[in-house]
């Protein structure tokens, strides 16, 4: 779980680090727009709690470790469709956005392997 907790870490940061960037280039409308300041601000928010979730997961909590997994394959899903479509977000976004799905997918395949449930028990 040193791992994940890692990559959850690592998600946060470059989510707080987009995020202030957003803040800092606020003026200029053509890189900063509506939907890039609601995306952001959503991203931190998960981040946040994917980075919570990781920490009581190493601690031992089942359930925190079940809302991982779910969080963190949801908001994969989530950015390979802004990645994928065209127009909606700038590209540098878009580019964050795929280094994030990156250490998303990889937050989600780890959890997977740990305390596996009861359909991986009995195998």
């Amino acid at each position: 779980m040193r791992t994940v907790r890692l990559l959850a870490a690592g998600y946060l940061g470059l989510s707080l680090l987009t995020f202030a960037a957003v803040i800092a280039l606020r003026g200029h409308p053509d890189i900063v727009t509506d939907a890039v300041w609601v995306r952001t601000f959503l991203v931190v928010l998960s981040s946040i709690a994917v980075t919570f979730f990781a920490a009581r997961a190493a601690k031992g909590s089942r359930p925190a470790l079940r809302r991982l997994r779910i969080l963190s394959g949801v908001m994969t899903v989530a950015i390979v469709v802004i990645v994928a479509l065209p127009g909606l977000f700038p590209g540098w976004l878009r580019i964050e956005q795929a280094v994030c799905g990156v250490l998303l997918l990889a937050v989600f395949l780890l959890s997977r392997r740990a305390f596996p449930g009861p359909e991986r028990q009995a195998a």
